[in-house]
């Protein structure tokens, strides 16, 4: 999307720097900002409540840039920018532009400025459980992302019980999917979905046994990785058909990129040849 506002040149005097008289008495920094969203809304109702509000968002990111500190003007620009997304939803993404003009180099300059682009990304879930109150614990991974100032969670499917895959002995499971819009890169979002698993007692002892909670990425953005901990797409997406009912109903077009292939396109697949 290419619709955006743009504010240049926001002037906020701050304390960020390395060095003492930098923390202790201050600078004048020079911020500009594209936000992309998309305008249609605002621009066909010329309605002002559709929009955003630009003296809101000069006196949000005034009020950020004084009261979060940081040594580099790197760290502080990504800083304003994930600032910005957790706080307007209808964000997907932010390029910030943040001047130095007083930079301490000792040579003649204008200003030493970096720019710092951030985006959300779009993410599913898969989440099943089949030990304890399996809808409880469902329920409870889908709270823990809403709650998470990082993630927008944007659809839930529905929950479907399912017959466990593998050789272990064990009760049917409840499984669904969940959209999501994160912050995070794939590999925090692994760590945030393990937090959710242990807070939901999961314990890592049979292959393919039965757990409380278990949240896997099927999909992110378009991305490919393979490494030790995380492989994207989840490799067993294309052969399971409770991963990809639930992914169909909420994201029917979401496109494995190893594979080439949308969510509806491998489940009909799988219904044609009768596995599971």
């Amino acid at each position: 999307m290419d619709d955006c506002i743009m504010i240049d040149n926001l002037v906020v005097f701050a304390n960020h720097g390395v060095f003492k008289e930098e923390k202790t008495m201050g600078q004048r920094f020079v911020i500009s900002m594209k936000l992309y969203y998309d305008l249609y809304p605002a621009a066909r109702s010329d309605d002002l409540s559709k929009a955003l509000n630009y003296a809101e968002i000069c006196s949000f990111v005034t009020e950020f840039t004084q009261t979060n500190r940081c040594c580099l003007i790197e760290a502080a620009a990504v800083n304003i920018a994930d600032a910005l997304l957790k706080k307007y939803s209808v964000l997907t993404k932010v390029e910030i532009t943040l001047k130095k003009p007083w930079a301490p180099i000792g040579l003649p300059l204008d200003q030493a400025a970096v720019r710092a682009s951030r985006s959300r990304h779009r993410a599913y879930i898969g989440i099943g459980s089949n030990l304890g109150d399996k809808k409880g614990y469902l329920d409870l991974a889908v709270k823990k992302l809403s709650e998470d100032e990082s993630c927008i969670v944007r659809k839930v499917s529905e929950y479907r019980i399912t017959e466990p895959v593998g050789e272990v002995e064990q009760d049917d499971f409840l499984n669904g999917c969940i959209e999501l819009d994160t912050l995070y890169s794939p590999h925090e979002l692994l760590y945030k979905l393990h937090e959710i698993e242990n807070a939901a007692g999961r314990k890592r002892e049979i292959h393919w046994g039965p757990r409380t909670l278990d949240l896997d990425i099927l999909l992110y953005d378009s991305e490919m990785i393979h490494d030790s901990v995380l492989t994207i797409p989840h490799p067993e997406m294309a052969k399971r058909r409770f991963v990809l009912e639930p992914l169909a109903e909420i994201a029917p077009f979401a496109r494995n990129p190893v594979l080439g292939e949308c969510a509806v396109t491998l489940l009909e697949r799988i219904k044609r040849n009768g596995t599971s």
